[in-house]
């Protein structure tokens, strides 16, 4: 069974300003609720707040990810200005990404060029572990960023050497604006501003994100063909809302023109193609988990 040709799917490619602008006005939404919630609550009720934040900062992978595409607004600039705003706090800088993601797109599952798959992965639980809880997440984060900051990107093939100059005066900026808010943070309201506002929450959630994240092509065929190499998360519509769509994973890599908004209409007309489609998150770590085990 073939996929249906990119031309098939054209009509659902329009982008729109106004449905990008209200997903983003929800997410700045929760972001503020939940910062308030952490300014508020006193002594260990912050726990459950600062949990909470992490989860919209973290989800704002799902605002990275669709301007990178410039599928989030039909403007591209404001594409890439909420892009690269939505990529700091998580030390991923949006031109860096973009680099990485599309290569991505152009390689998903070669073990050698799809650069997810650097290093593979794992296969054993303390590595499954160790992988869910961030560590090389951050320390990639931390590597990427000093390799900016020295303007030496040689090391990821991925990146065009025409186009280093301009991530990396990008990666520069980012760093010097969150080094910057950080130390006027802590200087006009205590040192535990960043912490609580910005390290811890990105600590928390970003372990999440891990679990999110882990579950679009693991198990997945490692070949190039859209149908099967790639898994759509039949999961609920906050999910759904939280993530920007994200959820419909097979039918945005079939198809990446397609804005988030219009991806539910592509999954109406792809669902009986697609090898896979899980039923949720939790189920699949699940399932996942006992396999490792074993």
């Amino acid at each position: 069974m073939q996929a249906p040709a990119p031309s098939a799917m054209m009509h659902l490619s329009a982008r729109s300003d106004a449905r990008g602008l209200r997903q983003l006005a929800i997410h700045l939404s929760l972001l503020l609720g939940a910062g308030l919630l952490v300014a508020l609550l006193p002594g260990w009720w912050k726990v459950p707040a600062v949990l909470l934040l992490g989860i919209a900062q973290a989800a704002l992978f799902a605002p990275l990810h669709e301007t990178v595409h410039h599928t989030a607004f039909a403007n591209r600039r404001l594409n890439a200005a909420v892009g690269w705003l939505a990529s700091a706090p998580g030390l991923f800088n949006w031109h860096f990404y973009q680099q990485f993601h599309l290569a991505h797109h152009r390689h998903t599952q070669d073990p050698v060029k799809d650069p997810e798959l650097a290093p593979p992965p794992p296969t054993r639980l303390p590595g499954f572990v160790v992988k869910m809880l961030a560590i090389p997440y951050w320390r990639a984060r931390l590597r990427n960023l000093w390799d900016g900051l020295r303007g030496d990107l040689s090391a990821y093939s991925f990146i065009n050497p025409a186009t280093a100059p301009r991530i990396i005066r990008s990666m520069r900026a980012m760093v010097a604006a969150l080094a910057g808010l950080a130390l006027l943070s802590a200087l006009l309201f205590g040192w535990e501003a960043p912490l609580l506002f910005w390290v811890l929450p990105q600590l928390v959630g970003q372990p999440l994100l891990r679990l999110y994240l882990f579950t679009e092509h693991t198990g997945c065929s490692m070949d190039r063909n859209g149908l099967t190499n790639t898994r759509t998360m039949l999961t609920t519509r906050p999910m759904r809302l939280l993530m920007w769509n994200m959820p419909f994973h097979a039918e945005h890599h079939l198809y990446p023109f397609i804005p988030f908004h219009r991806l539910g209409e592509a999954h109406a007309a792809l669902r009986g193609r697609l090898a896979h489609l899980h039923p949720g998150y939790a189920r699949w770590h699940a399932e996942h988990w006992r396999t490792l085990r074993a």
